[in-house]
């Protein structure tokens, strides 16, 4: 999927009109059909990282989110 489907639709469901650093990356490595380990800090964007793909490509999305305290 190319970037300006992708800004379309972080656009329409989020409001954003850009990505955080490494999200597009992320996002297009998913969408190419990669597993992806991804660590980010809090507040980092994790869940657009997952919720994305999943939303423009129509398929479930498997998430395995450990968390650290």
């Amino acid at each position: 999927m190319s970037s300006p489907e992708l800004l379309a639709a972080l656009e329409r469901y989020w409001g954003y009109s850009s990505f955080r650093p490494l999200q597009e990356r992320i996002v297009q490595s998913l969408l190419g059909g990669n597993d992806t380990c991804v660590v980010m800090p809090t507040g980092g964007g994790k869940s657009l990282c997952y919720q994305l793909p999943a939303l423009v490509s129509g398929q479930t999305a498997v998430v395995i989110s450990p968390l650290i305290a």
